[in-house]
């Protein structure tokens, strides 16, 4: 039997562990000052250990499950070690299917860092949306109707976002997941420099209000999270891991690369898949797949297919509903077509 080398913090075995008290302190220059203070988050206590229960990375449903039975190769657990002990983002490009989102699952199970914050890009996505919202029309409206000469708590209107939440200083990291950056629009990369750089933002309204409040509770990302946040500024002492996706549809620029390790996933080969699928749905339905697997496998070859669609054919194949011989290829047909294919091409 193998042995795991000694170095690894993060396995790729999917059992939660606490091998993340074993990594080293971060190079000098990803070394960050933000203060982790009791009472500075309600998520957990100031020592950083948080009380997820369960093994629970994500309320979405599926994800925990998907991140159990996830099984890295071991060029991807080495570069998610790499990004641990460096404290640089992880940029991941790859297939559809390939596991790219669930490699941040995983990782934050394994190492028991609590649920995932999720930043899904869109083309509209702006830095500001993944640090805080501040919602001043509903304060001022509030303010209205009180008809009172002090105005409402500020920090009841601003919420950090993912990005924000994972910069809070804990001793622990947060994993964030930013997902599918190519599809953000040509500034978001660069605006993100300067975060990843220095670990830090401002919150301008909470810079500007008296000396006497020098401490404001806001909302996190995290449902019912509130964190205390001093003179507006938010400075984090573990860097998040990092998981940021790309489907390979653009470039990014060479600054902000410079800033980010690289990882591209493979397409799992049979012996993962079998893995995959005795994870998902056990070993007796393993048994029965081994053809469906091998011509996924061989459709593969002819077109993008993920493992999605496997597993999908797999499990209709041992549902209770057992379609007849012909029913089935047929089936299996349509779910085994190319993603790259349009739907009406042959």
């Amino acid at each position: 039997m193998a042995t795991t080398p000694q170095w690894l913090i993060y396995r790729g075995s999917g059992e939660p562990h606490d091998g993340l008290a074993e990594l080293p302190e971060p190079p000098p220059w990803r070394r960050f000052d933000g203060d982790p203070v009791e009472g500075a988050t309600t998520i957990g206590p100031p020592d950083g250990t948080l009380p997820w229960e369960g093994g629970a990375v994500s309320s979405r449903p599926g994800v925990s499950e998907r991140a159990r039975a996830y099984y890295p190769s071991s060029d991807v657990v080495e570069m998610v070690n790499a990004a641990l002990y460096l404290r640089r983002p992880l940029l991941v490009t790859g297939k559809p299917g390939t596991g790219k989102s669930t490699l941040a699952h995983s990782v934050a199970r394994e190492l028991k860092l609590g649920p995932v914050l999720y930043w899904p890009i869109t083309s509209h996505a702006k830095v500001d949306d993944g640090l805080y919202r501040y919602d001043a029309i509903g304060r001022l409206q509030e303010a209205s109707l009180a008809r009172t000469a002090e105005p409402p708590d500020v920090g009841r209107y601003i919420r950090l976002g993912p990005l924000g939440t994972a910069l809070l200083p804990r001793h622990r990291p947060r994993v964030l997941l930013i997902d599918e950056l190519d599809k953000s629009d040509v500034d978001l990369p660069n605006d993100l420099l300067n975060i990843f750089e220095e670990g830090q933002f401002d919150i301008p309204e909470l810079a500007r209000l008296p000396e006497e409040q020098d401490s404001v509770h806001v909302m996190t990302r995290d449902p019912g999270g509130r964190a205390a946040i001093r003179r507006g500024q938010v400075r984090c002492h573990a860097f998040p891991f990092v998981v940021i996706t790309s489907n390979g549809e653009r470039e990014f620029p060479p600054p902000f690369l410079r800033r980010c390790l690289r990882l591209n996933i493979q397409p799992p080969d049979a012996e993962k898949l079998a893995a995959i699928v005795a994870g998902q749905l056990g070993k007796a339905v393993l048994d029965e797949s081994r053809q469906l697997i091998e011509q996924f496998v061989d459709s593969r070859d002819h077109g993008d297919l993920a493992t999605d669609q496997l597993l999908n054919a797999i499990y209709l194949a041992a549902s209770g509903a057992r379609p007849d011989a012909v029913t089935k290829e047929r089936l299996v047909a349509q779910l085994f077509r190319p993603l790259d294919r349009s739907p009406g091409s042959a």
